[in-house]
């Protein structure tokens, strides 16, 4: 049996920026290859796998250090240990989109867990057989739910329509809610209808009207130059409510203060 790695982008101390743990101290492990295209992606570097990947060399440092890709499981484990890995609250598994390397999560996951952080899988909420061989060693999920109107698969124009992800989603949120903790992320941009936003907390609260809905105002960048206006989250918010028991506006926090 080989050596288990994965394909690493970058591993990093910080906070965690968005959702509802705004400001907790999180090991970010950040795994290459998405296979979906946001307009409004923060993180387009993450698309392809990635030749060699950054790793922080001291917490609260801004120096690094460049490994050749693909990085064992051992290795990464022993640079988190080098970051205070067990001062931390999560160690977020991110992307990309970590659920295309699940073997790898596994074992991450696995070999994380019990140094004191809590497991924290972050995905756009697409890859459920993946999902259901790692989320026994999961935490908490933070699930996107995509919206038709901003995202396409790799290889698919924006420029033709696309079906809703909906069904896909749902699927997913089925094997989600097997971990102790799941809560479903929807990033609202002008383009946003009401109407998808809604029918997602309607699929949420046909699973469980209790899992907690997000609504992220999207942070401007690349082709998405504004951001929806209070008035369109706040009506966003009241009408999920009427849905879902828990509705939470909250935005991305890291790049008010430049943090990584």
């Amino acid at each position: 049996m080989g050596v288990l790695a994965g394909n690493l982008v970058e591993l990093f101390s910080s906070v965690q920026g968005e959702g509802p743990y705004v400001g907790a101290s999180t090991l970010f492990v950040r795994l290459g290859v998405c296979d979906l295209r946001c307009r409004w992606c923060d993180s387009p570097h993450t698309w392809r796998a990635a030749d060699a990947c950054r790793i922080q060399i001291a917490r609260g440092s801004s120096a690094f250090r460049e490994v050749a890709n693909p990085v064992p499981v051992a290795a990464i484990a022993l640079a988190a240990e080098a970051l205070e890995l067990g001062r931390h609250a999560f160690v977020s598994l991110t992307g990309g989109e970590p659920l295309l390397q699940p073997e790898c999560v596994r074992r991450l996951a696995e070999t994380l867990r019990d140094r004191g952080p809590r497991i924290h899988l972050e995905t756009h909420g697409l890859a459920a057989e993946a999902l259901a061989r790692v989320v026994d060693v999961v935490d908490l999920i933070a699930m996107d739910w995509k919206l038709a109107s901003d995202v396409r698969r790799e290889g698919e124009s924006f420029k033709e329509p696309r079906a809703d992800f909906h069904d896909e989603h749902e699927a997913f949120l089925r094997v989600a809610i097997r971990a102790p903790e799941v809560f479903v992320k929807v990033v609202v941009t002008t383009s946003s209808g009401e109407d998808e936003v809604l029918e997602a907390a309607r699929r949420i609260a046909r699973i469980d009207p209790r899992v907690l809905l997000v609504l992220q105002p999207v942070t401007p960048r690349g082709p998405v130059t504004e951001r929806p206006s209070a008035a369109q989250m706040l009506a966003l918010a009241a009408a999920a409510e009427a849905i879902l028991a828990d509705v939470r506006v909250i935005p991305q926090t890291h790049p008010i203060y430049g943090a990584p």
